[in-house]
């Protein structure tokens, strides 16, 4: 005998899941569209009404564009795109390693490891990221030695950025249940175990999405390396629009500059989802063999 079963029709709405607001009745929704519909007209009609003024003041014309077309200009550009890339690269780095130390430190059990770890976080995610390039470009001279412009930009960028990634992975950790570190203590594992094994995987899955976007404010941080001498990209394109030959081309630049810092924030957006799921899908499919691991297997039934 074969049993049919009907499929489950899942609702278009369900008023019981609504939790933090109640679902929009039939006017509500067409209040709600003709927002959105008017919002969306202003944006373009902004948007039309600054390409008209960009029109009408000449800056869509063939001598300011004509810049791009020569390799010099062109090599510049992308030199000062490395840079920023480079700079971004190597704070970020560092600003993660510096951030998981700090971190560590503040949930430590020792007081003398937790309290320096608290004067340090918030010391520098208070002093003002271009008052410590600052500091370490035009300070370091008066104590004897010269710190290059690229380690300027770079010190000032992990000692600030650094010190929110600690405050971001003690709030992620902090975040996991209380229960889950009590069940692991309970099957006889050590802190250091529960934290690698049980905390931080399920904290990194919590607190990816505000790691992404602290590292797409430390790639636009680099912009204030121009300040101390630092070959970036707004410095080269800065550089770029004096250029009396094609009748000073700045928004042509800014445009294409803006394009780029754009094209390179999206693609670490895009990374972040696609690592997000693959680590959803990786700690539902580990799930099973750890816990099996602990109680010493399932019984066949």
């Amino acid at each position: 005998m074969t049993v049919t079963v009907a499929p489950k029709v899942r609702k278009k709405t369900d008023p019981a899941s609504a939790v933090l607001f109640d679902v929009p009745g039939p006017r509500a929704r067409r209040r709600n569209a003709l927002i959105g519909v008017i919002g969306t007209a202003v944006i373009v009609g902004a948007i039309g009404y600054v390409i008209y003024r960009f029109w009408e003041t000449g800056q869509f014309s063939s001598q300011k564009w004509e810049i791009f077309a020569y390799k010099q200009p062109q090599i510049t550009i992308l030199e000062g795109f490395l840079n920023t890339l480079k700079a971004a690269g190597i704070a970020a780095i560092l600003a993660l390693a510096l951030g998981i130390g700090l971190a560590a430190a503040r949930l430590s059990d020792h007081a003398w490891l937790r309290a320096p770890a608290f004067a340090f976080v918030e010391l520098f995610r208070a002093v003002p990221l271009l008052l410590l390039m600052f500091l370490f470009y035009y300070g370091t001279p008066a104590l004897g030695f010269r710190v290059s412009p690229l380690w300027a930009v770079v010190l000032g960028l992990t000692l600030y950025n650094g010190s929110v990634f600690a405050e971001l992975f003690r709030a992620g950790v902090a975040s996991v249940p209380r229960g889950q570190s009590e069940a692991a203590y309970a099957l006889g594992l050590r802190k250091t175990q529960v934290m690698s094994s049980v905390l931080v995987p399920q904290a990194v899955r919590a607190m990816l999405p505000a790691i992404i976007s602290q590292l797409v404010v430390l790639l636009k941080d680099t912009a204030l390396g121009f300040l101390v001498t630092y070959d970036e990209l707004l410095k080269q394109l800065k550089q770029l629009a004096t250029a009396p030959d094609f009748e000073y081309p700045l928004i042509p630049l800014v445009l294409v500059g803006g394009a780029m810092y754009i094209a390179t924030c999206l693609l670490l957006s895009w990374f972040a989802t696609w690592l997000e799921r693959r680590l959803s899908r990786a700690g539902r499919t580990s799930a099973p063999v750890e816990l099996e691991e602990h109680v010493g297997g399932a019984a066949p039934i």
